[in-house]
């Protein structure tokens, strides 16, 4: 078992894949492929893909060009859209506007007959399958029964190491803080030894970081709910700078960008009607 750096944008430690016996868990963007691609022993056995969202499986499909006999794995609600990128396109390119091809590259359709679809509670490849909504819809999450370890994509939310501070990925437009709740006790009952985060690294303390993960998210809600965009970025930053540090602040940065989180969180809020 071992985290491939994909090395986004050339920056360390924003988001990592990681390889579990030939499996690849969210391989990142296309426009990172080249950074790490050629690590690999040959072919992997199979994509197990937490969400669809670009910065975890935007290169899935450039993969499957490369090997054309690659299995992906994906929970139902997003297999339509690996295998028809446009309307995720349009969603990204609302947010990303002229940005998307730095970032994200080259965003490659995967053949239906690549695509495995699931839908929680399936065994795949030696990982149990659970549902995992709340950050998106379509979210779901490993767990490795060998090395007892979760692959638990955004759900249990982004920390870069050595900085212990934890931020809340929250763009929208799925965002739903009762799912993720019910999704954090969903991989508690695993009694997993260890979480593997795409954002970054493994976590060894798993009830001390859900703990925290659980606070930071009811945290950032509420200052959603109470304050305008521009307020609630400046205390988003703010945060970071003062609990990451500049270095690990950028690459926090960077993996959770300060103007989309107001945005999902007030969606949610929106949709209650609990908004200000």
């Amino acid at each position: 078992m071992r985290l491939l750096d994909v090395r986004h944008l050339g920056n360390e430690r924003v988001i990592g894949c990681w390889e579990v016996d030939g499996v690849l868990i969210d391989p990142g963007p296309e426009s990172s492929l080249g950074n790490w691609v050629d690590e690999l022993d040959g072919a992997p056995r199979a994509l197990l893909l937490t969400h669809i969202h670009l910065d975890h499986a935007g290169g899935s499909g450039a993969l499957v060009r490369r090997w054309p006999e690659l299995p992906v794995y994906v929970h139902e609600r997003g297999a339509a859209h690996l295998a028809d990128p446009s309307k995720l396109l349009a969603s990204a390119g609302r947010l990303y506007g002229d940005e998307m091809d730095r970032l994200w590259g080259e965003v490659v359709p995967v053949p239906e007959e690549n695509i495995h679809s699931l839908s929680g509670g399936e065994e795949v490849l030696g990982f149990e399958v659970a549902y995992t909504p709340g950050h998106a819809s379509h979210h779901v999450s490993y767990f490795h029964s060998g090395s007892r370890r979760a692959f638990v994509g955004d759900t249990a939310c982004v920390r870069i190491p050595p900085s212990e501070f934890v931020m809340p990925p929250t763009p929208p437009p799925d965002i739903d803080l009762e799912l993720w709740l019910s999704s954090l006790e969903t991989i508690e009952a695993w009694e997993p030894a260890s979480l593997g985060l795409t954002h970054f690294d493994a976590i060894a303390d798993v009830p001390a970081h859900l703990a925290t993960v659980r606070k930071r998210l009811a945290e950032q809600a509420d200052r959603a709910r109470t304050m305008g965009a521009e307020q609630f970025e400046r205390a988003l930053r703010a945060d970071v700078e003062r609990e990451a540090g500049h270095d690990h602040g950028a690459a926090m940065l960077q993996a959770v960008p300060p103007e989309q989180q107001w945005l999902g969180l007030r969606r949610y809020w929106d949709k209650r009607g609990e908004s200000g």
